[in-house]
């Protein structure tokens, strides 16, 4: 089977899409990739270091505001269609999947056109501009999502969950634990806000720090590369209780994870995704400067099931994050309970749900 994959602008669509092509690889020896981004996106660097067949088109997002660069935008459409049908053709695709990402727009058009089969990957509970304008051209749109299924034809959604959940299934928790200096008879509070840190959290955790020396759980605070210089010196004048370990970033992410009892994090898609898949509870802080406010409405998604608690960013104090660590995890039957719930929303198998997908669709197009 011959793979074209596009996806880039964020590592919440090119992730995804790296660990369903590793699930592939897994089931599949024979099976042969394409990816198609941008040159000058994150997916150039991450994608070509995975030596994955890599090309590239030039093609930018559309402004929500009336302006001159959008009519630039539609012809560079239009030209990066054109680049994408001669690059579908060569390679002779089977089928073709979009993870999200305005780059996605011109390939899967493209392949919808050829008559290649196509998937769409919508990893948020609200679609963004591309996949909402693609749904209408595209075989199927898989979705991670139930609140998602409303905005897009019911005869081709499909619930995959997010593949990058099945890269966190099977690791070593206490592996995990040591590998970052934790101890393994403590329960674990993993505090991120996201690869680059997020600020509001950083400073109420630092508002924090002395009561969290005083707690009978752990805490591991990855405070994002940008950010730790800063945050070292705050702690330095504080002090840093012997509880707390704090990183200024985790390579090692899946086993922590597997490790960890209650996360405090933003709510992006793929971190919902792992976490879930893993049963884990979840302090879900959403970055309100995303587009369509999606990460509130993915955090609602998880809170309203009851495997989360939602604190807005404008809530957000030393004493209320502190008050609702203690609320789940001194709380045993609560902390079972967001387990349970959890894991009821979780798809681990989420990989080999969307491969089974693609396989029903080259099979239908007797391919």
């Amino acid at each position: 089977m011959k793979i074209v994959v596009s996806g880039g602008g964020t590592g919440g669509h090119i992730y995804p899409a790296l660990a369903l092509i590793r699930e592939i690889q897994k089931e599949n020896k024979d099976a042969e990739f394409l990816y198609i981004g941008t040159e000058k996106g994150l997916e150039s660097k991450i994608v070509t270091r995975e030596n994955i067949p890599f090309k590239s088109i030039h093609i930018t997002g559309f402004r929500r505001k009336l302006s001159f660069e959008n009519v630039k935008t539609v012809l560079r459409f239009l030209k990066g269609v054109q680049n994408s049908k001669k690059m579908l053709k060569e390679f002779k695709a089977d089928i073709v999947i979009g993870t999200g990402g305005y780059v996605c727009g011109p390939v899967v058009y493209a392949a919808a056109k050829l008559g290649i089969p196509t998937i769409i990957h919508e990893q948020n509970s609200v679609p963004g501009l591309t996949n909402k304008f693609l749904s209408r051209y595209v075989d199927r749109v898989a979705i991670c999502f139930n609140e998602a299924k409303s905005f897009f034809s019911s005869e081709k959604v499909v619930l995959t969950g997010n593949p990058r959940a099945s890269e966190v299934i099977g690791k070593d928790g206490i592996k995990g634990k040591l590998s970052v200096g934790l101890k393994t008879n403590q329960p674990v509070v993993l505090i991120v806000g996201g690869s680059r840190g997020a600020k509001p959290i950083n400073e109420a955790v630092l508002k924090s720090l002395t009561e969290l020396g005083e707690k009978p759980y752990q805490i591991l605070y990855v405070t994002g590369d940008v950010h730790y210089e800063e945050v070292r010196k705050e702690v330095d004048l504080i002090g840093n209780p012997d509880n707390v370990i704090i990183k200024p970033f985790i390579h090692n992410m899946p086993e922590v994870l597997a490790g960890t009892d209650l996360v405090v994090a933003r709510s992006g898609a793929t971190s919902l995704a792992e976490i879930t898949s893993l049963g884990i509870p979840s302090i879900l802080i959403p970055s309100p400067y995303v587009t369509n406010n999606h990460q509130e409405k993915n955090a609602r998604a998880v809170s309203d099931h009851g495997a989360a608690i939602l604190l807005l960013e404008k809530d957000l104090t030393a004493k209320k994050l502190i008050e609702q660590m203690d609320q789940i995890l001194l709380d045993d039957q609560k902390l079972k309970e967001m387990k349970k719930s959890a894991k009821r929303l979780g798809i681990p198998d989420a990989a080999s749900k969307l491969y089974d997908v693609m396989e029903e669709l080259v099979r239908e197009a007797g391919k």
